[in-house]
C-alpha cells in the first residue's frame, strides 16, 4: 500500500531563523525602503551567513513575497476578528469600521506602507498583493453577508477585492505626496471603498438578526 506524503513543517530552528530574517528585513524596509534591500544586508542584519538567507529565500523578490504574504496575513486576521453587530446600524458603517482597521495596520506596520502602497516597481510583489487581495476580497464578502441581506454580486468581478484596490490607491498616492497616509486622504480613501461599493449595494441593506 503506497503513502501519501505528507508536508513537513519547518524546524524550530528552521522557523526560528526564518523569523529572524523577516524580521531584519522589516527593520531595514523601515529605514531604507526597498532599495535598501539585499540578501547580504538582510544577511548582516540578521547576524547570520548569506547562504543561509539564500536557504530560505532565493532572491530579494521572493523574500518580498514572504513578507507581502506575511503583511496579508494580518489584514485577514483584522477581517476575521470579532465585530459586535451593535457597534454598526449600516454597511456603510461597516465598511468603515473595516477600512480603520486596515488603516491601523497600514499606520503601524511600516513594512505594509513600503510593500503595498510604495511606488517600487517589483511585479513579483505587485502580483503577489493582487492574489492576496482576491483571498480578502473574498473574506470581506463573507463578512458583509454575515451582517446583511446582499444582492446578488456579478461573478465576473471581485467587487471587494477592486474596493480595497481603489482605497489603496488614495493611501499610495498619500504616501508619494506626505510620506504618510494623512488623517484627510485617509478619510477620502474610506470614501472611495464605500462608493465603489455602493455601485453594488443598494443605500440600505436589511441587517441580519446578531
Amino acid at each position: 500500500m503506497s503513502r501519501v506524503a505528507v508536508p513537513r513543517k519547518p524546524r524550530a530552528s528552521s522557523q526560528a531563523r526564518i523569523e529572524a530574517i523577516l524580521a531584519a528585513a522589516r527593520e531595514l524596509l523601515a529605514g531604507q525602503g526597498v532599495a535598501g534591500l539585499s540578501i547580504y544586508s538582510v544577511a548582516e542584519r540578521a547576524q547570520i551567513p548569506p547562504s543561509s538567507v539564500y536557504h530560505f529565500f532565493a532572491s530579494v523578490p521572493a523574500l518580498l513575497e514572504a513578507l507581502t504574504a506575511d503583511v496579508h496575513r494580518a489584514f485577514r486576521e483584522a477581517l476575521s476578528a470579532p465585530i459586535d453587530s451593535a457597534a454598526f446600524n449600516t454597511w456603510h458603517d461597516l465598511s468603515r469600521l473595516v477600512e480603520r482597521r486596515m488603516l491601523d495596520i497600514y499606520k503601524e506596520d511600516t513594512a505594509a506602507r513600503q510593500l503595498i502602497l510604495a511606488q517600487h516597481g517589483l511585479s513579483e510583489v505587485v502580483q503577489a498583493d493582487r492574489q492576496h487581495d482576491l483571498e480578502l476580497g473574498e473574506l470581506m464578502h463573507t463578512l458583509f453577508d454575515r451582517h446583511f441581506q446582499l444582492p446578488a454580486m456579478p461573478r465576473d468581478v471581485d467587487v471587494f477585492a477592486l474596493a480595497m484596490e481603489l482605497s489603496d490607491r488614495v493611501y499610495a498616492r498619500s504616501m508619494q505626496l506626505h510620506e504618510q497616509i494623512t488623517p484627510r486622504m485617509a478619510e477620502e480613501g474610506m470614501r472611495v471603498f464605500e462608493a465603489y461599493l455602493g455601485l453594488y449595494l443598494p443605500p440600505y441593506l436589511a441587517k441580519r438578526p446578531s
